[in-house]
């Protein structure tokens, strides 16, 4: 693609601060859009991006990034909802109490149901923009030992995604998927280091363990946080034009299934 496929476009970008999202914000800027990124903390640097502290994971940080939006962008054109994750412990279905199926259902579904249901009227009304939900491939391919929770929630948002498609396609508005797998961010970066310290083994052996644990990734190696950007950008721009309402996995072909 070229380097002005997104030039003039406003966008925003949940959990755009770091891994995934840091990525996708960089990305688009390099594609000239306008960019608004938001987290609970601000960064030390978006390369140029807008910045708007909330919790988006409430109804009241949802609101409070809608109405940066419309104060500082103006409107919206593309939208990427990558806030998501899990923090409940391990320990299977009997540990998480219905404070932590809020919370995943709060962070992986509502935040972005939310944000849609104020944001999305605004690309109704222009009849043109972009909504990219960042899935997960545990939507398939769940892990039961700490993240069922965050799986559920993920499926949710698949298949609310799915309806949304059709609900605003009519109006000009597309809606994806992007489904990831396991993404060498910084964060995995740190587990495979305290797993090979805990362990007493190399960080390959960590990282190879850490794979096996998934069933395994045929091509050898999990994703980069720019190829799964470059995906996003890809999907937002005019060349996928005809394209909505469906999934893109991108997880070095981990899921084992059709």
């Amino acid at each position: 693609m070229s380097g002005a496929d997104l030039k003039g476009r406003r966008a925003l970008v949940t959990g755009g601060t770091k891994g995934i999202g840091l990525a996708v914000v960089q990305r688009l800027l390099e594609g000239g859009a306008e960019v608004l990124a938001t987290a609970r903390t601000a960064p030390e640097d978006l390369a140029g991006a807008g910045f708007v502290a909330a919790d988006v994971g409430t109804a009241a940080g949802a609101l409070t990034v809608a109405q940066a939006v419309r104060a500082r962008l103006g409107g919206i054109d593309i939208l990427v909802h990558v806030a998501g994750g899990s923090s409940a412990p391990s320990g299977g279905f009997g540990v998480l109490d219905d404070e932590e199926w809020r919370k995943a259902l709060d962070l992986n579904l509502m935040s972005a149901v939310r944000l849609d249901r104020e944001l999305l009227p605004l690309m109704v009304s222009q009849k043109s923009g972009v909504v990219v939900h960042i899935t997960s491939i545990q939507r398939q391919l769940p892990l039961p030992e700490s993240t069922i929770a965050y799986a559920a929630a993920k499926a949710a948002l698949s298949t609310y995604s799915k309806a949304l498609s059709k609900d605003v396609a009519p109006a000009g508005v597309r809606v994806v998927r992007v489904s990831p797998g396991w993404v060498e961010t910084e964060a995995s970066v740190a587990l495979v280091e305290r797993l090979a310290a805990g362990g007493a083994m190399s960080e390959d052996a960590a990282r190879q363990g850490l794979m096996d644990s998934l069933g395994g990734i045929p091509l050898g190696r999990p994703a980069r946080p720019r190829e799964v950007a470059d995906l996003v950008a890809f999907l937002a721009s005019d060349q996928a034009a005809a394209i909505t309402g469906t999934e893109y996995v991108i997880d070095g072909g981990t899921v084992p299934t059709v």
